[in-house]
């Protein structure tokens, strides 16, 4: 996950200091049964409540065999949970009241093996941990996500990735060289079965990005390198040639990515690469968003937003977010070197660049300090939208984004109080459920009412934002974020989805792992749009119907403005004339 928080204005960002851990995602009445599950931020893309019979945590394979076996013999549903959940869509939740297996305790660094240089893990082991426990051994992961408190197995089976298009790219799971599968079986078996995958094994294209509906994943080997430093600045530009821009800046620097604040109009690129390992320097990125963070601060911020959504306030949003900007490129980004900032570039070993997250370094403070997104206080609450569209047609989007800025200049302010539009890069894969080429992920966070038949501020320019990117470009969706609109279709853009599927038939016939959810958006059953009303303001439709908006609030379903196919809600004014209806927003 790359959580883009507005941070701070208030500036009560702590340093050093422990704050309350974030709460476990399942919660039981007794006895690990009668439970639900959540996931980080504490609400799924359409609210629900996701419920489970029992949650079982086994803290070993043996353990995890046994559990898998049981519940295929008496053909129970069955789900993978980790310990943060950091997945915003409905991946973890169980079909029938089914049972939770949560790989918590699968937490062990099992191998280090300098002379392949793998590493093999179990699936619960986060990617710090993997990163610390490379490094020890002065060996790295070269690409990771930004964010560090999500398991290996999460992660694979999302697709999670960083920013490159070096070597083998920017995903993990492109690194991953075995992963041992635990799947239901027959009687035959015992009910359960234990795969071995490796490269030679042409399954394994499946398991890497999995959903999690092939079984659980019980270990896997990741491929090292030697460890080595890098150097990085920002560089703040003009964006009036970004889209040209985009297409060379990744070719060039190993480690790029680049953020864009398109009501500024303003462009901040990562120059990130390799130096030699005696290039003076002691650097550390420790990312503000990612920091444990006071929880009156975060209450101030989200009341601020509030107030200026209730008052429909963009010149607030835009000065926030101006001085948000800012004051993040003061404080060099969390980057420091020997802990401080005074400049450009900064030369640190890569494990101490390459991802972050101390807000999880924790002991419980009775929340008095928090990650910024933790659903026990009134923090960070959004809709986060992310895809990627091929370089071939990248330049396009960026021109169409920036017409809708051009015929609204303020409206994606509201972006830029999130850090803007990242921008990361992304190579094709041999994974079936992987990048079809190569590619720019566009990650995309903003405001999300508590309320939600609540409109936002200029509401239908996000929508055609992200209706531009998916439908027009045929941009693939993150797997592991979006709301439901970013799904509508999505196994058609795939063109070995039918491999796929034939694994999943393979490992898991009787669907024991799959749930309504995971065969809506692999297209075995219809119902990833949900119509009802004011169902286009969460992102569960595409509007078709005022219904679909919020009439009462005078948002009308409407054309695009540069997208013409595109349907949104757009905030409309009745004049005394019966049929002129002017467009505010």
């Amino acid at each position: 996950m790359r959580f883009k928080s507005t941070l701070f204005f208030f500036l009560f960002t702590i340093h050093g200091v422990a704050s309350t851990p974030p709460a476990d995602p399942i919660k039981c009445s007794s006895n690990n049964t009668n439970c639900t599950i959540t996931n980080a931020i504490g609400a799924f893309p359409d609210r629900t409540i996701c419920k489970a019979s029992e949650a079982m945590y086994p803290t070993s394979e043996a353990e995890l065999i046994s559990i898998v076996a049981s519940a295929s013999k008496n053909n129970q549903k069955m789900k993978v949970a980790t310990r943060f959940s950091h997945s915003i869509p409905k991946l973890v939740c169980p079909d029938d009241n089914g049972i939770l297996i949560s790989t918590k305790n699968l937490n062990r660094v099992l191998k280090i093996d300098r002379e392949s240089m793998t590493i093999t893990v179990e699936s619960g082991v986060t990617l710090r941990e993997i990163i610390s426990e490379a490094a020890r051994f002065e060996m790295a992961l070269p690409y990771t996500p930004y964010w560090w408190g999500i398991t290996i197995g999460g992660l694979i089976g999302t697709g999670a990735h960083g920013s490159t298009l070096w070597g083998k790219g920017s995903a993990v799971h492109e690194y991953v060289t075995h992963i041992r599968i635990v799947s239901p079986s027959g009687p035959e078996d015992g009910f359960v079965k234990v795969r071995n995958l490796d490269e030679s094994h042409e399954d394994l294209d499946a398991a890497r990005v999995s959903l999690g509906v092939l079984g659980v994943i019980s270990q896997v080997t990741l491929q090292l390198e030697p460890l080595f430093k890098r150097s990085l600045t920002y560089l703040t530009k003009n964006d009036s040639d970004l889209g040209e821009e985009l297409i060379t800046f990744g070719r060039k620097h190993e480690f790029a990515d680049v953020s864009w604040y398109p009501s500024q109009r303003k462009v901040v690129y990562r120059i990130d690469d390799r130096v030699p390992l005696n290039t003076s320097g002691n650097g550390l990125y420790d990312f503000i968003g990612f920091r444990s963070t006071l929880s009156l601060a975060l209450e101030v911020v989200r009341g601020t937003k509030e107030f200026q959504e209730t008052i429909s306030d963009a010149n607030g949003k835009c000065i926030s977010a101006k001085l948000i900007s800012t004051t993040l490129a003061a404080s060099g980004y969390g980057l420091t070197n020997n802990g401080v900032f005074f400049g450009y570039p900064i030369v640190g070993l890569h494990n101490r660049m390459q991802s972050s997250g101390t807000c999880l370094d924790s002991l419980d403070d009775l929340m008095i300090t928090a990650c910024p997104w933790d659903s026990r206080i009134k923090g960070e609450f959004h809709h986060e939208t992310t895809f990627s569209i091929s370089l071939s047609v990248v330049k396009n989007f960026i021109e169409d984004v920036q017409k809708l800025v051009e015929l609204e200049p303020k409206a994606l302010c509201g972006l830029e109080l999130y850090s803007g539009i990242l921008m990361r890069y992304v190579t094709a894969s041999s994974a079936y459920l992987g990048k079809m080429e190569d590619a720019i992920d566009f990650d995309i966070t903003y405001y999300r009412s508590k309320d939600p038949l609540a409109p936002r501020l200029f509401e239908d320019i996000i929508e055609e934002i992200e209706q531009i990117g998916l439908f027009k470009y045929g941009g693939l969706p993150h797997w592991g974020k979006n709301r439901n609109v970013g799904f509508v279709g999505v196994i058609k853009k795939y063109n070995k989805a039918d491999k796929f599927l034939k694994v999943k038939e393979d490992y898991d016939p009787r669907g024991f792992f799959s749930s309504e959810w995971t065969n809506q958006i692999l297209g075995l059953k219809e119902g990833v749009t949900i119509l009802k009303d004011g169902c286009a303001l969460e992102g569960l439709c595409i509007c078709s119907q005022d219904s679909h908006c919020a009439p009462k609030k005078s948002y009308l379903c409407r054309p695009g403005r540069v997208f013409k196919e595109a349907r949104v809600c757009r905030h409309v004014i009745k004049t005394k004339e019966k049929d002129d209806i002017k467009a505010e927003f």
